[in-house]
């Protein structure tokens, strides 16, 4: 009979293969359990395997609704339309089902990871996650719903940030996290002002955090892609606001 060399060799391998058949609920699953029962801090391959199963699992969603919107502005192009209201009506379903499986991760990170977190920039980076979840609700829903999950979101992010007060501007955590709010701020509160001048403060501090280190340097290798990202969307809202 086959041995395993480590107690989580079966676990992690299926997690890989899941992500190969692009099978991520399952991936999902397969990862929750093994933390679940883990009695020491997930490690740096846990980290990223969760994190790409979530992320990949909830972008079928966000798709979906994406492509289900470019069909229903289709429609209100016409005068008259024969599938606006089906159109709608199965737009919903997706909405309600994004808000159903980002609340199912949100709460996974809170009761199943979270408890397996020590170091401070693993809490920032699952904080940012957290986070980013409520906010992709946040961003496909209105009125009331849409208050509710941008203030959690906003307020998850903030709790993030605290967490996050000492880490230098090197950390591709904090930067993230940085990058992220100022995206929420841009994409939910729709608040120009206080987007934009998040993502230059963060720039220009990261910028000078990382002054010599070459963009070849593995260690620094997402930072410096953050920064890209980040003056990118500086450019893009500048411009999307001079119109």
């Amino acid at each position: 009979m086959y041995k395993y060399y480590t107690e989580n060799e079966k676990e992690i391998y299926l997690a890989m293969l899941a992500e190969q058949c692009e099978r991520y609920k399952d991936m999902i699953e397969i990862l929750e359990n093994l933390i679940n029962k883990k009695k020491e801090e997930i490690n740096s391959e846990e980290k990223n395997l969760i994190s790409i199963a979530y992320k990949n699992y909830i972008s079928e969603i966000r798709n979906s609704i994406n492509i289900i919107i470019s069909y229903e502005n289709k429609e209100l192009l016409k005068e008259k339309s024969f599938y606006l209201d089906y159109i709608k009506e199965y737009k919903e379903k997706i909405i309600k089902e994004l808000e159903i499986e980002c609340i199912k991760i949100c709460n996974s990170i809170e009761n199943i990871i979270k408890p397996k977190l020590e170091t401070k920039e693993l809490k920032v980076f699952f904080g940012k996650l957290k986070g980013d979840y409520y906010r992709y609700i946040a961003e496909n829903t209105e009125g009331e719903i849409k208050n509710k999950y941008s203030n959690l979101s906003l307020n998850t992010y903030k709790e993030s940030l605290i967490e996050a007060e000492n880490l230098n501007y090197k950390n591709s955590n904090k930067l993230g996290l940085l990058l992220n709010l100022s995206v929420f701020y841009y994409e939910v509160n729709f608040n120009f002002n206080e987007a934009l001048n998040l993502a230059k403060d963060t720039l220009n501090k990261g910028k000078n955090a990382l002054n010599g280190v070459d963009e070849d340097n593995e260690e620094f290798k997402d930072s410096i892609s953050i920064l890209n990202l980040l003056n990118d969307n500086i450019k893009l809202w500048e411009m999307e606001n001079e119109k």
